[in-house]
């Protein structure tokens, strides 16, 4: 299938999984919280919302936003800053999405997960009942990595990279049709467009190849973001492998998330081929 004919069908996704980096739901000079950013994130995910379809949302910047509470406007040091920051900022964050969600008439729930949650069969288990059941509730459910008690995921950013992998390991685990990441660039270049300005955009990617996997970045462009490109591209191949389409997308403002379930061509859209062979455990031991 096209591009285009790829994109007409997302308007028809019934589970999506939506994924916010840091720097796309804080203030890039001090880190705090960009409020009028999550306002409009959390309307346009009440409306799906309303509309029957099943959203959970992967939210980093509890780290950022726990060093700004402490008015800390620098990059932690040490393992010990990074999860008192957590512990501050996740707090911080679920209290203002909760709040913000309640406004529209939408129950939020918190799911804090670490990777070895996922590695284990029963527990894995354990975490796509909780889901289904948030999902059936009609709640939105608000994932984020356990930042305070587990230093691999905050230590080893190819673990996870900056909640990237973790979407697609949740849209895995609960079936999902569509996990979009939003952080702050476009999407998929031959080459980093901050570096090389002949870089040339990549709209639609129908398979990943390993000329697709050499285009990935191990950095990021952030002052609070972990993510490079090669994380969003391996988050690609578990979300494509499981069965689920996947956006890449600049988050300028919640608009793009409607932009993308509408078919528009924003972003780089991986299409899904559903492999018979897929093993998430396989994909999560990669990254040991």
């Amino acid at each position: 299938m096209t591009n285009e004919e790829m994109r007409a069908l997302l308007k028809d996704k019934k589970r999506i999984v939506i994924k916010v980096g840091s720097a796309s739901i804080t203030h890039s000079i001090t880190g705090g919280l960009n409020l009028s950013k999550i306002e409009k994130l959390v309307r346009v995910i009440a409306d799906l919302n309303g509309e029957g379809k099943d959203v959970i949302l992967v939210s980093s910047g509890a780290i950022a936003t726990g060093r700004q509470a402490l008015g800390i406007h620098r990059r932690p040091r040490t393992m010990e800053e990074k999860q008192a920051f957590a512990a501050v900022g996740q707090a911080r964050l679920m209290m203002t999405y909760q709040k913000i969600f309640a406004e529209y008439g939408v129950i939020a729930a918190q799911v804090l997960l670490t990777r070895n949650v996922m590695l284990h069969p029963k527990s894995r288990k354990n975490t796509m009942n909780t889901f289904m059941e948030l999902l059936n509730l009609g709640t939105v459910p608000i994932v984020n990595e356990n930042d305070t008690i587990s230093t691999t995921e905050i230590d080893q950013v190819e673990t996870f990279g900056d909640n990237d992998q973790l979407a697609a390991i949740v849209g895995a685990v609960v079936d999902a049709d569509l996990v979009i990441l939003l952080s702050d660039i476009d999407g998929l270049f031959t080459d980093d467009p901050r570096q090389n300005p002949e870089a040339v955009f990549i709209p639609f990617i129908p398979e990943i190849n390993e000329s697709i996997l050499e285009m990935g970045k191990d950095h990021s462009g952030s002052n609070v973001g972990t993510g490079g490109m090669s994380a969003k591209l391996a988050a690609a191949r578990i979300a494509t492998d499981s069965g689920a389409d996947m956006v890449i997308a600049r988050f300028t403002s919640a608009d793009v998330i409607s932009d993308i379930i509408e078919g528009k061509n924003v972003g780089t859209l991986f299409a899904a081929h559903k492999n018979k062979d897929f093993d998430l455990i396989e994909h999560i031991g990669q990254n040991e």
